[in-house]
Parts: structure tokens; sequence; C-alpha cells
């Protein structure tokens, strides 16, 4: 079991601002990550003896190059969804969560970020790049997207322009692969933010939960990038589903380390309201863990399928999970920790917001919809009719 205790020296927040790309790191700050290994071990050493406050902006930004550097974001630790290891991935992101959900905010995104260039044959990323992706496209901060033909070889260049609202990691990642719109249609641009044509502006994240991800909105001026895939192709690849889908397996790292606190406690002092409660714990995490498998084993299965409805009923079931999991804990263990335990009351105030990329009903009611189109073969002895054990 990863041994994940908190090892944060408090928490330290500033007021976000609009800053430029080059002001985004104090050159004369102390290193805020400190690794003790120089070499890469599991994953599990990383994350006990990597030492960093989340409460210190830049903080998570360190721990992520740290990951890269040292390869936690590639294989043999983290294999690409669909290709017969997607639980094992999932397992490096619940991991990840259950140390802190601010870092696997932004781990997530780059690694999601990896698998989408190698699925649409994007460019090869540079050693120890640092990726986001930033795909919300809310009407009123698009990127419009225009050809850039200088010479004969730039076929796929594209200039940008526009605001992209939602950016996490923005002043710490490399680079981003942006949806933006190219005659009308959705497109997807992979960039290096450190062109001078780039702006970050911070002044609008004013969250208390998922601080330590500093989602700006960044604008594009005539910025440089280059096309990935045709239009269309970043929602209608099978590995849409697959990273959406891992996103559940983050939400469920977090639960599961809210629910590992409610067991020591109980282990430590237990009574009957504690069991109980500790039961449902049980009972909630281990059904999302069930659900999970069985996803990954089905996109592992039919890599190039459909994954929507599986995916969906995934994230569905471990935000209930999550959301059971946070009422039991805290109901239990009373406002206690939820004052004196730092990295118990982060979780508390980071798994709500993080969940929150679920969107709750339409979803359900999209699932549903999933649901009653889905064509079963009522004479098969799996997968027949709904719900068929």
């Amino acid at each position: 079991m990863l041994d994940t205790r908190d090892r944060a020296a408090g928490v330290s927040a500033r007021r976000p601002e609009t800053v430029n790309r080059s002001d985004t790191r104090d050159p004369h700050a102390a290193p805020v990550a400190q690794q003790t290994a120089r070499s890469a071990g599991s994953l599990e050493d990383f994350l006990r003896d990597t030492r960093f406050d989340a409460g210190v902006p830049a903080a998570p930004g360190d721990v992520l190059r740290a990951l890269v550097e040292q390869g936690y974001d590639r294989l043999p630790f983290m294999p690409l969804p669909g290709h017969g290891q997607t639980l094992a991935r999932w397992r490096v992101l619940a991991a990840v969560a259950a140390c802190d959900l601010g870092l696997v905010k932004l781990f997530e995104g780059h690694t999601d970020a990896l698998a989408i260039l190698a699925e649409l044959q994007g460019p090869t990323p540079s050693l120890g790049s640092r990726w986001g992706v930033w795909a919300a496209e809310p009407p009123d901060a698009r990127v419009r997207a225009s050809q850039r033909v200088m010479r004969p070889d730039d076929a796929g260049q594209l200039q940008l322009n526009g605001t992209k609202a939602w950016c996490s990691g923005a002043g710490v990642v490399s680079h981003a692969l942006v949806t933006a719109w190219l005659d009308s249609e959705p497109v997807l641009a992979a960039v290096a933010m450190d062109h001078a044509s780039i702006s970050i502006d911070l002044s609008k994240w004013q969250a208390v939960g998922m601080q330590s991800t500093a989602s700006a909105d960044v604008t594009f001026d005539q910025t440089p990038a280059t096309l990935v895939g045709g239009a269309h192709a970043y929602v209608r690849r099978p590995g849409f589903w697959h990273g959406g889908a891992g996103i559940a397996a983050c939400w469920y790292g977090a639960a599961a380390q809210i629910g590992r606190r409610l067991r020591a406690a109980a282990t430590q002092r237990a009574d009957a309201h504690r069991n109980a409660h500790l039961g449902a714990v049980d009972v909630a995490l281990a059904s999302a863990a069930a659900v999970l498998r069985e996803t990954a084993a089905h996109i592992d299965a039919n890599p190039r399928a459909d994954a929507q409805r599986e995916a969906m009923r995934a994230r569905l079931v471990v935000e209930e999970a999550a959301t059971a999991v946070m009422s039991h804990a805290t109901r239990s263990l009373g406002a206690g920790p939820l004052c004196r335990d730092t990295r118990f009351a982060r979780a508390l105030a980071d798994l709500p917001v993080f969940l929150r990329q679920s969107h709750a009903e339409r979803d359900l009611a999209a699932l549903g919809e999933l649901t009653v189109k889905a064509k079963f073969d009522c004479n098969a002895a799996a997968g027949g009719a709904p719900w068929m054990l």
C-alpha cells in the first residue's frame, strides 16, 4: 500500500494576478520541491520521498517537472490507454491523486496529452517537456486558427488568436494542446508556451479548492502552432473516452485516501458509529473499484470501439462513491481533522471542485439516453440483456 503521509510544511496562498509567461516563476526563490532520489525508482518511493508545500503556487509544477524528468509519465511506469494495461495506467493516476489532487490534475493533463499525440500521430514531445490539454469551449472564450503558409513545407502550421479559458497549469507547462476553430470546424493545435505572443491571466481564478492548479485565461496573438489530426479528430478518436474514464481514477484515488484516514482513526478508536461509517465507505470504494476494473478491461478488449457509455458510467459511479466517502468520513471524524490535518482538509476542499468536471444530472441523462439506444443480445452468455450478472 502506498505510504502517502502528509509532509507539507504549511499553506501559503497568494492572490492570483495577471502575469506574462516569463514572470510566472521567481528566479530567486528557494526550490519548493525536493526529490531525494536521483534515479527513477518506484512511484510509491517517489511520492513518499518527495516533499512539497501544496499551498505554494509553484510547488505542484515543480513536482510535475520531477515526475517527468524521472520518466514516471511514460513506459514502463505509465502505459498508454487501450494498449492492454489501462488499469495499470489508472493505478498510477490514483496513486498521484492520493498524494495531492492539484498535482494529479497537472500530471493527468500531461499524460493525456502524450496519449493524444501518440493516437493522432502528432509531433513528438521533446524530452522533459510538460504538456497541458485545454479543450473547454465556453461561447465567450474561443480561439481561432488560421493557416500559416510561408514556405512549401509549412503544411499543418497554424496561427492562433483569441483567449482560451480554464487552462490548468498554464504557468508551469512548457507546451499545450489547445482546441481551436479553423474554417468553422474544431481542430486541435500544439503550441509552445514560451512564445512572446502568449499572455496568461490568473486574475479570475479565485478557487479555494484546487487552488494550486491555477487555471488561467490564456490569450494568443498570432501565436504559431502545429495542427494535430484533422477537423473533429480530438473528440472523435476512441481515446477521448479512455481519457475521460481516467479522470475517474483520479477521483477514486483521492476518495480512497480519505477513506484510509477514516480507517486509521477507526483502528485507533473504534465504536459502532464509526464502524458503520467505515463499512459504508468500504461498500462505496469497493463498488467503484470494481467498475473501474471492468471499464479498463473493456477498453483493452475493445480499443477502437466507442467507450462513451462505459466511461460515463464509470465516472458517475466514482463520483457517487467519492461523494459518499466524503460525507461518511467527515460525519464520523468531525471537525478536528478538517481544522488540524492539512492533508485531509486540502483533499476535502479539492475533491468537490474536481468532481464538478462531471456534469451531474446532465451526464446521468446522457447515460440514460445511451442505455435506451444500446443494442443488447439477449441470447449471449455475457453482455446480453441489460444488467445481467
